[in-house]
Parts: C-alpha cells; sequence; structure tokens
C-alpha cells in the first residue's frame, strides 16, 4: 500500500484537533509533480539535472549545495576550446518569512559559436552541448530568468522555481503550524493533569482525613513510641486502590522501558499491547474503587493516557511524512536536497551551521510523548506516597519506628536493635560509629507519624512482626526458648 494513503487512513483514526495540523502530503506532492513540469517546460528535466550534477561531482549521486558551492566543478563535452561549458547549483534566497529556491545556471559560451545558430542544426551529442543549447533558448526568455554576466563568455541565469518555493512554503507553514498546536497540546496536558492530581488526592487521603478520630499524632514528649497503634481503618478513602493502580502502570512500562537492555521509548505496536494490557487489568481494580469521584478520575487518567497514545502516532506519521516527501522531492526532480535538512529529518545535525535561509525551516519537534508521560510522573504519581521509599535498607519492609542515626540515615528500631546486640557499632551505610550511640531521642517522630497516617496496614503489619521477634528473643534469653519443655 502507498504511504500516502496509509498516511490518510491513519490521520481518521485520531482526533480532529490533531488530524487538522497534520503534514499535508497529497498536497506536497502536487506541488513536486507541478515543479517536475515547470522545470521540463524549461528543458531542465529531471534527466538532464541528474547527468549534470553527477558530471559535476562523479564521487556522489545525490551531491549537496555546500559541496557544490565550494567546488563548482564544469562541466565539459571534452573538445577543448569549441565547445561551452557549463555549472548547475541549486540554492537557496530569503527573506525573514519564506525560503526561495532557485537554479543558477552559469555557461560559458565558445569563442567559436557557429554552431549556436538560431536554427540549432547543430544537433548536440551529448548532456552538456543540449544543456548548453537550451541555456541559449532561456537566454532570450527573460520573462522566465536573470542574466547575471559575469565575464565576456559567461553568463550567470537565474531560474527562480516557483513551484518549489510553493512547496517549501506550505512545508514551512505546516511545520510551524505544527509546532505552535503541539506546544499548546502540552499546555493544556499539563493543566489537565495538575486537575486530576488534585482529584486523585481528595480520593486517596490518608488516614487522618479518612478517619480522622481514629488517628492520632506520637511524639516524645506527649507519647512513648513504644505503646504506639497505627489505625487500621480505610473506609473513607482508596488509598490503597490507587497505590496499586499507580504501582500496576509503573511496573507495565507502557511508553518508554527503564531497563538497561532495552531503555528508551517503545514503538508504537509495543505500546499497543502494554496498553491494552494495562487497560485490562485496570478493570479489576475499578470495581474495588469506593468512591465516585474515583472511578471519574481513573476514566480521565486512562483517557489521557489514550491520548498519548494517539499523540505518538501522530508525530510518527508526521515526522515520516516529512521525510518520505523531500525524499520524493529529491527523486523526482534531481534537485539537491541541503545536508541540513537531510540531517534534520534523518540524523544527527552536521557540524557546520546551516545557511541562513533554511534556519527558517522547523526543527522535528521533541518527543511530545516522552514529555507528557514524564509529566504523570512527576505531578500525578507523588501524589500517592510509595511503600518502597520508606523502607528500611536492611531488612527492605516499611521502616516503621524509624530511628534516624546521628549521622543522617534511617532504619527500622528493630534492625538497630539487631546490630546494638551484636555489638556493631558503625553505621551499615556510611560507616560512621553512629549505632551504639542510637536510644529512643533517635526516634524520628515526624516521619513515625507519616508512615502510620499514610501506611496504616503495614505499619501494624510491622509492628506486629516487631512484637513479635522481640517476645520471641526475650524467651531465648530466659531459656524459655521452642528446646525448652516442662517436665
Amino acid at each position: 500500500m502507498h504511504f500516502s494513503k496509509t498516511y490518510s487512513q491513519l490521520l481518521l483514526t485520531l482526533p480532529p484537533e490533531l488530524r487538522e495540523n497534520a503534514i499535508q502530503y497529497r498536497q506536497l506532492k502536487k506541488l513536486i509533480n507541478q515543479l517536475v513540469q515547470e522545470l521540463s517546460s524549461l528543458g531542465l528535466s529531471p534527466f538532464v539535472l541528474q547527468q549534470l550534477l553527477e558530471q559535476q561531482n562523479p564521487a556522489s549521486s545525490a551531491p549537496q549545495i555546500e559541496e557544490i558551492r565550494q567546488q563548482c566543478d564544469r562541466v565539459s563535452d571534452g573538445d577543448g576550446d569549441h565547445r561551452g561549458q557549463a555549472t548547475v547549483v541549486y540554492e537557496f534566497s530569503g527573506t525573514s518569512s519564506h525560503i526561495e529556491p532557485r537554479l543558477r545556471l552559469s555557461v560559458k559560451h565558445p569563442t567559436d559559436a557557429t554552431d549556436l545558430v538560431s536554427g540549432h542544426t547543430t544537433t548536440p551529442d551529448s548532456i552538456p552541448d543540449a544543456f548548453r543549447l537550451d541555456c541559449r533558448a532561456l537566454e532570450r526568455n527573460t520573462a522566465l530568468v536573470d542574466i547575471c554576466y559575469s565575464s565576456t563568455n559567461t553568463h550567470d541565469l537565474i531560474i527562480p522555481l516557483r513551484s518549489d518555493t510553493a512547496f517549501f512554503q506550505l512545508l514551512n507553514t505546516t511545520l510551524a503550524s505544527l509546532t505552535e498546536h503541539l506546544n499548546t497540546v502540552h499546555g493544556g496536558f499539563t493543566s489537565t493533569l495538575q486537575s486530576l492530581a488534585y482529584a486523585i488526592s481528595a480520593t486517596a487521603r490518608p488516614t487522618s482525613s479518612s478517619a480522622p478520630r481514629s488517628f492520632s499524632s506520637y511524639s516524645m514528649t506527649v507519647n512513648n513510641a513504644a505503646t504506639l497503634r497505627p489505625s487500621s481503618g480505610t473506609r473513607n478513602t482508596d488509598l490503597y486502590s490507587w497505590r496499586e493502580i499507580f504501582q500496576m502502570y509503573v511496573e507495565g512500562e507502557i511508553f518508554e522501558s527503564v531497563g538497561e537492555r532495552t531503555r528508551g521509548e517503545r514503538s508504537i505496536e509495543e505500546t499497543e499491547i502494554r496498553m491494552k494490557q494495562f487497560e485490562e487489568r485496570i478493570q479489576e481494580k475499578r470495581s474495588k474503587l469506593k468512591l465516585s469521584g474515583s472511578k471519574d478520575a481513573l476514566d480521565v487518567f486512562m483517557r489521557m493516557n489514550f491520548f498519548i497514545l494517539d499523540l505518538k502516532r501522530f508525530q510518527f506519521a508526521n515526522v515520516e511524512a516529512t521525510r518520505k516527501i523531500l525524499k520524493k522531492h529529491t527523486k523526482r526532480t534531481a534537485l539537491p536536497l541541503p545536508s541540513y535538512i537531510i540531517s534534520l529529518w534523518n540524523g544527527p545535525l552536521p557540524a557546520s551551521p546551516p545557511p541562513a535561509e533554511l534556519t527558517l525551516l522547523p526543527q522535528p519537534p521533541v518527543s511530545l510523548p516522552r514529555l507528557l508521560v514524564q509529566a504523570i510522573g512527576e505531578i500525578l504519581l507523588p501524589i500517592v506516597p510509595h511503600v518502597d521509599d520508606y523502607s528500611c535498607l536492611i531488612c527492605t519492609s516499611l521502616a516503621f519506628k524509624p530511628i534516624r542515626l546521628g549521622c543522617g540515615h534511617l532504619f527500622c528500631v528493630r534492625c538497630l536493635v539487631k546490630l546494638q546486640k551484636l555489638g556493631k557499632g558503625n553505621c551499615p551505610i556510611c560507616r560512621a560509629p553512629t549505632v551504639l550511640k542510637a536510644d529512643r531521642t533517635n526516634v524520628d517522630y515526624a516521619l513515625l507519624n507519616f508512615m502510620a497516617d499514610w501506611f496504616p496496614l503495614e505499619s501494624r503489619a510491622k509492628l506486629s512482626t516487631n512484637e513479635r521477634e522481640a517476645a520471641k528473643e526475650e524467651l531465648e534469653e530466659l531459656g524459655l526458648g521452642e528446646g525448652c519443655r516442662v517436665m
């Protein structure tokens, strides 16, 4: 299937606001056809241009404009001074608002021009001959060309390419409009994301908001940390449901892989598969949401991710459409595009700066889908704290009853007690001698309250585990372990 048809079908699957700002591939293709007709009407068919350009620079079948400007190798038919010499250069001029491509034909006529009579009775036997004869015909048509006299026998014919000007003007206008639209999309997406974060935070409330009577803060002056009992009530919050949803979203790596071997953006096909899998898993969690606002927020969250997927398709299609239309431009007309444009859409930019006129052509937009996914990670995911961010570095479970050593590192109370009993006085992280100096004054009450507020179930589970371990150790110290039997 031709790309033009595939491209049109893809655009029909996208939202109207994206479709209206897409590259006009078919219109650009029509302008290329008009350019071919325009060149042919001037006697400069793509075949003639291709032969001339190849003879000017045999080392390359597609010479770049910079090389042509530097070298400008002249074409000769090999018959000494009795034949003409010619050079063709495809160049760009421009103003502050648009690009104007043109052809510069430099022709050096022989002193004896008896073979260039008006009737052209001499049959040209080479490409340079035919080109030279066509140039003499163009010289007579001052409506089509501007003639500059470089020397007595050398004429520079400057031919403005009207269809080519329309081609680059349309491409430039479309790319500029596309860039502006993507910037608007980014701003609107970020604003919607802020509103969604507020809606989710209202439904994923901590214990202090959802069940204020069952939560009480702890401090050294008011309470003994050894007697605290975190609440287990989460009746008026979807905190744990949202935490599971976000955990599945992060683990799904829908749009981007964080693995060492596969790091980077995923392909559209892989993204579609992972998005479908995530949607299926989310349906199971949706039924567990207790608050009506949570289901509405989840629907918005899913729509935003599907929009990112549409945007990923849209951006890929536009980059591909631009690359292919520029390639078609070169293939159909034999006019070599500057290395700046070729590198812009096919690889890294060259070291040398682009010509001033070509800076008007916008660069390919940055990966907006990637920016939007990053915005989700920066704005949305942090509103629900994750348990892994508050784990003890020794036992890897929640560091409930956190003890902050003098060096600043944090451990749960049971791990610290074990270190002290073993006589290990250095911090496991920085090796500072702070372990044996720690006592009840090292309890981080602010973090303790935070954990009891946001992780009530994990806090109670960790507290129960600590109490069982402490009771077991105490029995063993009294000689009442499992091996002891009463006779």
